[in-house]
Formats: structure tokens, sequence, C-alpha cells
């Protein structure tokens, strides 16, 4: 009987040390030290840093231009650690957040694989924790950006979100009652190259028909310089603003005349949008989260692309008019989402950092104590007799 009651206890504590854990790490981002972190957010074009408060707000922000892929990793480390010290200078900052554009492993220390930068199997979060003093974390951008919106932006009260960043191609995360899905391998999220066409467009990951291929901001520039190349009449409009010169034309360039009703324009970000709300379709199929988040700098165009991708999802969508529709909405925080993600998800990780500091601060108190007392010990001794 006995042994059955001890059994039974220790089965019940165990269960009451899951649970515990669980809400523990629920939670942590609330019960986190409300202290500076710095976030850092790592692109093709450039690396930008800034010091963020506990409440999401960046107190002060810098950057600089990406150095380019053909040097060395040390040299992106260099630029980081330049960044971080300026900061420093100014701020007390007690951990580092960096978002990387590329593929960060299950344990956030390795980044396993960037398009735009030299980094292979790259130890970047010991590298930069060696060199810099403090506690770093190393996750994709796509996830600090999502990490972000569901904190401070458009995913705030979501248990269930999906993000998906339209840029050169097309990133996304997942977020499940407060934390990051990162899949086994740590590169879960990785939506645009799921395969849309069979024999389509040639991507650069290798395989064909990549949803990035057919809504992103390569694929709104590709399509555009197609027109303008033929020398299509409803793209005149476009060439005249060129001058003629067709690697001119940018994805800024065809928003603005999107906004000013250029009816090719806004042609095509229909177009781009349809094809994001069939992924986005597949993706509710997939994951039925309640909350989709675009983000990126396609979504700059606001209503011109969200508004048809609204309408294709709602068109593809399994079983629709018998389930639930998650809500499709822009991103709030802009082309700093990834910068004030790092550094809040930095935050988790800068209690250790505080902890450290406090145990060094306690030897030195101890170790002034005795040579004090050393010292008070030494002066009070009296003369021995010859």
């Amino acid at each position: 009987m006995s042994g059955y009651r001890d059994f039974t206890h220790r089965t019940a504590a165990r269960g009451t040390v899951l649970r515990t854990s669980g809400t523990r790490e629920r939670r942590s981002h609330l019960t986190a030290p409300r202290v500076p972190t710095v976030g850092i957010d790592i692109g093709g074009t450039k690396v930008m840093a800034g010091v963020v408060d506990a409440d999401g707000v960046i107190l002060e922000k810098v950057r600089t231009e990406t150095p380019d892929k053909s040097k060395s990793p040390k040299v992106v480390e260099d630029t980081i650690c330049e960044l971080v010290l300026d900061l420093s200078d100014r701020h007390d900052v007690h951990a580092v957040g960096i978002g990387a554009a590329g593929w960060v492993d299950a344990d956030r220390s390795k980044v396993l694989f960037a398009p735009h930068l030299a980094w292979r199997n790259e130890p970047l979060r010991d590298a930069l924790s060696a060199r810099l003093a403090v506690p770093v974390l190393v996750d994709n951008d796509a996830n600090t950006a999502a990490w972000a919106e569901w904190r401070f932006g458009a995913g705030r009260g979501e248990d269930h979100l999906v993000m998906i960043t339209l840029g050169t191609g097309i990133g996304g995360a997942i977020l499940e009652d407060g934390r990051v899905k990162r899949g086994k391998f740590g590169v879960a999220g990785e939506f645009g190259h799921m395969q849309v066409v069979p024999g389509g467009h040639r991507c650069p990951c290798g395989n064909r028909g990549c949803w990035e291929q057919y809504s992103s901001g390569n694929a709104l520039v590709r399509e555009a310089r197609e027109l303008a190349a033929a020398d299509s009449p409803v793209a005149h409009t476009l060439i005249d603003r060129v001058g003629g010169s067709v690697p001119d034309i940018t994805g800024p360039l065809i928003t603005e005349l999107a906004r000013e009703g250029d009816p090719m324009c806004v042609e095509l970000f229909q177009d781009i949008g349809q094809w994001l709300g069939i992924g986005i379709a597949n993706l509710a199929a997939a994951l039925d989260p309640s909350c989709f988040v675009i983000g990126g700098g396609v979504s700059a165009a606001d209503d011109l692309l969200i508004g048809p991708a609204r309408d294709a999802f709602r068109r593809h969508l399994t079983g629709r008019g018998y389930r639930p529709e998650a809500k499709i909405t822009r991103a709030e925080l802009g082309p700093e989402a990834g910068m004030v993600g790092a550094a809040d998800l930095a935050r988790l990780v800068a209690r250790r950092f505080r902890r450290a500091n406090r145990r060094r601060v306690e030897r030195h108190e101890r170790y002034e104590r005795y040579a004090q007392a050393l010292r008070n010990s030494t002066s009070v001794r009296p003369p021995q007799e010859s």
C-alpha cells in the first residue's frame, strides 16, 4: 500500500513539475528582466542594430551596409561587434539578439546557410558571445519578426499565428501558444519554397515552381520588366518613368505607380495577391492558424496586395463556408520588426548575464570583506616581546 502511495505521489509530483515547466516556458517573456537589449537584423543589403526596451520601444538605432558575401564570416562578425560596442557606449546592454536571413539550427547557435552571406554551418552565437562578453541569441529573421508582431504588433492576443514575409523572396514563421515553432532541425517556416506550379519558373533554390516565384518582390519586378522589354502598350507609363531603361524598374516604383492608379501596375499586384491568397489557403489547410500576418517590403502596397489575397484565400480555402476563416492582416512594425523581435528574444537569456554579474559582484564583495577583516586583524595585533 505504501509502495502504491509512494508511486502515485511521485507520479503526481512529476506531473506538477511538467505542468509548471510548461507554464514557465510559455510565460517566460513576461518574467524576463526588463532591461535594455540589442537587436540586430542582418539582411542582404544592410545590418540594422538597435537598443530596445522591454515594451518594444526602440531607444536608439544604427545601421550600415552588409559586407559583400564574398568576404569572410569574420568581416560580418566585425561589423556586428562594431555596432553593438557603439550602442554600448551610450546604453547598458544586457544581451544581444541576432535575426539572420538564413537557416539557423534548432539550438539557435549556428547559421547553417545564409544565401546572401558566406555563412555555412557558422557558430555565430559562440563567436559573438566570446567577443561581446554578453549572452547572444541567434534566430531566423522571419522568426524574430513574427515574435515582434506577436508581442507588440498585429499579432497581439493571437494564440496561433503564421507570419509571411514578402521581400525578394518569401520567408515565414509559425507561433503557437507563445512559442516559435522551429521544427526538429530549426528550419521550419520556409514557405517560399513550397512548389505550387510543377515545372514552373526556376527558383534559385534549384527547384521549379516555388511559391516565391509567383508572389514576391522578385516576381513583381520580373513580370513588369518582361512587359517593358516586350514594349507592351500597357507598360508605356512604366517605360516612360524609367526613360526606357528596363533594369531601372524596381518594386518601389511599381508600388508608386499602382498607388497612382496605373492599370498595369495595379493588375500586377492583383496577380501577386492572388498567388499569395492561394498559398495562404494551403497553409491554412495544413496549420489552421487564427491569424496570418503579412510583412516584408512588398507588404507596403497594403490593400493593393492584401485585398486580392483575401479574395483568393476565400475562393481556395478548403471547406470554405463551413469553417472559421483566419484573419489576414498587414504587419504593423515595418522594417524594424526583425530587430525588435531579436532584442526581445534576447531578453529571455539576459537573466544569465544578470546572474553572472551578480555572482561576480558577490564574490568581489566577499573578497573585500575578507581583505578588510585581514587588514583589521593585522593592525590590532599586539607587538611581540623581544
